[in-house]
Order: C-alpha cells, then structure tokens, then sequence
C-alpha cells in the first residue's frame, strides 16, 4: 500500500508500518539477513509528503528489502530508538537502511534518492 502516493502514480509500494521497539529491535539485528530501509515520515510536513511522494515513484521495487514506515508524530520514540541504535542523527523526512547491525545508507529531505538505495541493497 502506498500511503502518500500522488494521484495518477502507478506503483504500489508495500510500506509495513512501524508501530512497535519489537520491529526496530528485529530490523536492526546483526541476525538479520534482510536489509531493512526506515523510512520516517512526518505527516504534517510538507517537506516530507514531497520527498515521499518522489521516493515512492522512483522506487521501482528491484532490491528485496524490508520497507519500514514511520509515522513520526505518532511513533517518535521510534524513531528516537532508531537512532539511538544506529547512531544516525533524526530528521524529517529520512532514510536510513540497515543490514546485519550496520547502517549502509542514510539521507534525509531532497538527498534521498530511491535508485542509489537499491543499487547499494543490490550490492549487498
């Protein structure tokens, strides 16, 4: 499901929401043999619907990855564990993709690019 997409946007992109530490704490584990890509979003901000709506039409899908969705004015102890966990500084909108324990992406507002994203997943 797509939560922000703009109206005419033909692709569907599978964002499972982040509404648990359970989730965070899975996610980021050196266990984890899937990369997982964070993406916090402030729904008031008009900043992030823009840099959300891009993400999700440059997304063509090609990286196996987890889509993680956070709902910073919901969930912002979330995305404080996050950090806390990664090491990467807040902000909004950002993303930050990590793979057994490590961050190997981070971006927030204009320099998040969804095609750079899935050629490091690729990689990986």
């Amino acid at each position: 499901m797509s939560w922000f997409a703009s109206k005419g946007s033909e692709k569907n992109i599978s964002w499972t929401p982040l509404l648990e530490a359970s989730q965070v704490d899975s996610a980021i584990s050196k266990e984890n043999e899937m990369p997982a890509l964070f993406f916090k979003h402030s729904t008031r901000c008009s900043i992030s619907s823009m840099a959300l709506n891009r993400f999700e039409k440059e997304w063509s899908g090609s990286a196996n990855c987890q889509l993680l969705f956070l709902d910073l004015l919901k969930f912002r102890g979330l995305s404080d564990m996050i950090s806390e966990r990664t090491g990467v500084v807040h902000e909004s909108p950002q993303a930050v993709v990590v793979y057994r324990g490590e961050v190997v992406y981070q971006a927030s507002h204009n320099g998040i690019n969804a095609s750079e994203i899935e050629k490091i997943i690729k990689a990986l």
